[in-house]
């Protein structure tokens, strides 16, 4: 296992965090719920294989994976690894639920503090929402009566927002972004990520693998990952982007399995930081291209289009089939398109009056696109 400082903390993580939102599970009546004897075991395998950074949140597995990693923290794990959980902002309706929900995790947990307390899935809105709640004072109280050791957010929207959210405290001790190879340009973006780095704020990364999507490539991207220079799985390829930059911490995993968690901690043995090749490092790019050139629509969500007079959700719905085209999984458009569907906001509503594409900065012929993508959906029903 491979280690870096954790920004100005005066300690190390190791690369590789254990992510707690995708642990095994097994059916119990009509329920799923975490099967905790093979999650407690995988969680305590990993950090004596030398993971040393867990994370979960409250809502992760319907509110049982905190109570799940405080059990299989217990006869000495807790004292060797670094543990975050998240505030659930949307619980949040007045000021002193966020005493009330961290005393909550706390006991879930069974722990007397956390090292890391992150403002989960900060985004514009939230921002404003803390605001209004004084989240800084509550962190400060948090601070000096020991329950948290760090204050941090975890982050879901666009750059702009990430640096108002980035600037907006001085004590961040940490951030947690979605980072691949194919999102450097979105949410945070490379330049968020750049950011935090100067400002000594190290990042931890979610969704490295894109939900597990960059795990099992299409056709086309699997015959450039066989033909690279370097031989390296599709899942190391994408551990290996990330693993380069020196701003990045850890890399969290949500590992479900024994056999993933073997082959994370295989891979991870290996990933240094500035680890790649100029020549490696073009590969990614050239990873990313071959992803984008499955995408049909080039729609860049813009959202000019929007509002639409007939309530059609355009962006959301060349964004839904772009993925599917992209990672070869019709099954998930089909899904996504029938709840827009149910909803009134498919592309059937469509009655053609053209305002979307007189407001489309990319002049895509939209009203075709719209009228191919329902047919699409119609004839696979």
């Amino acid at each position: 296992m491979q280690y870096v400082p954790f920004g100005p903390h005066g300690f190390s993580v190791s690369r590789l965090g254990f992510g707690c939102m995708r642990l095994p599970t097994q059916t119990q009546g009509e329920s799923t719920v975490i099967d905790r004897p093979a999650a407690i075991a995988m969680l305590r395998r990993g950090i004596d294989g030398g993971i040393t950074y867990v994370d979960t949140a409250y809502p992760y597995h319907g509110g049982e994976s905190e109570t799940v990693v405080g059990q299989a923290l217990k006869d000495g794990y807790r004292e060797k690894v670094t543990l975050t959980t998240k505030l659930p902002i949307w619980a949040v309706r007045e000021e002193k639920d966020m005493n009330r929900l961290l005393d909550e995790q706390l006991k879930n947990l069974d722990v007397p503090y956390v090292d890391f307390y992150l403002l989960h899935a900060m985004n514009r809105d939230r921002l404003e929402q803390m605001r209004a709640f004084h989240y800084k004072d509550f962190l400060a109280q948090a601070l000096r009566d020991g329950r948290i050791r760090h204050p941090g957010f975890s982050f879901h929207d666009g750059k702009a927002a990430f640096m108002e959210i980035l600037n907006d405290y001085d004590q961040w001790g940490m951030c947690q972004i979605q980072y691949n190879y194919l999102d450097d340009q979105e949410q945070a973006t490379e330049e968020g990520l750049r950011a935090a780095g100067k400002r000594g704020i190290p990042v931890v990364i979610m969704e490295p693998l894109r939900g597990g999507a960059l795990a099992n490539p299409p056709k086309n991207v699997q015959t450039l990952i066989d033909s690279a220079p370097t031989r390296r799985s599709a899942v190391e390829w994408a551990f290996a982007y990330i693993a380069d930059y020196p701003e990045v911490a850890t890399i969290l995993s949500g590992m479900s399995s024994m056999e993933q968690l073997e082959d994370n901690l295989r891979i991870f043995d290996s990933l240094t930081v500035g680890g790649l090749t100029e020549e490696e490092r073009a590969f990614t790019r050239a990873l990313k291209q071959a992803y984008l050139s499955r995408m049909p629509v080039k729609c860049t969500g813009c959202r000019y289009c929007q509002p639409c007079p007939q309530e059609v959700h355009i962006p959301d719905i060349f964004e839904a089939y772009n993925q599917s085209k992209m990672f070869d999984r019709p099954g998930q458009f089909l899904r996504r398109y029938a709840g827009m569907a149910r909803d009134g906001h498919d592309a059937s509503q469509c009655v053609q009056c053209g305002a979307c594409e007189a407001a489309c900065p990319q002049s895509l012929s939209i009203i075709e696109w719209l009228q191919q993508i329902d047919r699409e959906y119609r004839d696979a029903q």
